[in-house]
């Protein structure tokens, strides 16, 4: 795409002296600062440098707290309840799975529910770490109510993304990474910040009907649950944001579908609740990875209906994203972006992202 070009090193720098100008520990800065990295390098733009206003308005606000560190409230050999303490979303959700690592690997399953949490970043940075431990990983996180359900003309349940990630041979992971609704918030604004209209099916206005504009989205429109429309099947997306909202909300304690604060404009504390899962699969069979990518393998080598378009399987366009990256020795970033991120090192003393090169 027509862009600019910046070192994922370079991101991580910018965003971690970002986060750290707001009196945020360098560590947690540093944290928030791979979540973001992670997203924009695996392709998913929604995610990385487009969040990061919304995380420096929350610190400087103190509707999230920089510098607190999660507690285990209660657990067992496999179980824990963690409270995040409104504490940043990437330092809870790191803690939590790793915590459900440490717990799978002597007893074969761990769960762990999280309440009193901000924003994660991308689901499947927490489900990876388990991948990368030679486990199965799952995450979940509730969010602002943002969807309006199956023949409602309300929002009430959030984007809600599930992440699911299994082990392959040497990092050819399983890796699904989705949100509940058909896009998740983060994409709705991308194309606004680029001035193109967002596909049918994607959100509708305030009365309930298909919307193409952008504009008329943020004049009071909703997020429609994964499948759209009621004749297109959008109930099954709407039944899996539920049940994320009761594994999520209604299981951490804390507050849940509309009881969740607004997305913007709202001071109070997001107080969101996730949770982790870590599965030791050789307690069942051994061989699991290599089982996994002879299924991974069958899917791929289906013909596909256009030869340009070969069959992929959850986790390939990530891959083959972070190859271009390494390939290119950089990020591409649209133009809004990076002149957005030039009025945030602005507003905080921070030295403006190094460009490698513009994109054409």
């Amino acid at each position: 795409m027509d862009g600019v070009m910046v070192d994922p090193r370079e991101v991580k720098r910018f965003v971690s002296e970002c986060v750290v100008a707001t009196g945020t520990a360098i560590k947690h800065g540093e944290v928030l600062a791979d979540t973001l990295v992670a997203a924009d390098s695996r392709g998913h733009y929604s995610h990385g440098l487009n969040r990061l206003e919304m995380y420096i308005k929350e610190l400087v606000s103190l509707a999230c707290d920089g510098n607190a560190t999660p507690i285990i409230v209660k657990e067992t050999p496999s179980t824990a309840l963690v409270d995040a303490r409104n504490g940043l979303g990437s330092v809870a959700g790191t803690f939590c799975m790793q915590l459900a690592i440490e717990k799978a690997k002597k007893t074969g399953i761990a769960w762990i529910t999280c309440s009193h949490s901000n924003h994660y970043g991308i689901a499947g940075y927490y489900s990876q770490m388990a991948t990368r431990e030679g486990l199965i990983g799952m995450s979940m996180t509730n969010t602002s109510p943002l969807m309006t359900p199956t023949r409602a003309k309300k929002e009430v349940l959030g984007t809600n993304p599930i992440s699911f990630g299994a082990p392959g041979i040497d990092g050819d992971d399983f890796m699904l990474d989705m949100a509940t609704t058909t896009v998740a918030l983060g994409k709705v604004e991308y194309n606004h910040r680029k001035k193109v209209p967002i596909p049918t099916g994607w959100a509708v206005n305030r009365e309930g009907k298909n919307t193409n504009s952008t504009s008329e989205y943020n004049n009071g429109g909703m997020l429609l649950p994964l499948g759209g429309q009621e004749e297109t099947s959008g109930y099954k997306g709407y039944g899996l944001a539920a049940m994320v909202e009761v594994l999520c909300g209604v299981m951490s304690g804390g507050p849940y579908g509309e009881h969740i604060r607004k997305w913007s404009g709202d001071p109070s504390k997001a107080d969101l609740g996730q949770m982790f899962m870590a599965l030791d699969p050789s307690v069942f069979i051994d061989g699991f990875p290599s089982r996994l990518n002879g299924l991974m393998s069958d899917l791929r080598s289906l013909e596909p209906v256009d030869p340009n378009k070969p069959v992929l399987v959850a986790g390939d366009p990530e891959r083959m994203k972070e190859k271009i990256v390494e390939q290119d020795g950089g990020i591409t970033y649209h133009h809004s972006i990076i002149d957005a991120m030039d009025v945030i090192a602005k507003n905080l003393n921070v030295q403006q992202m190094a460009r490698t090169m513009p994109v054409v």
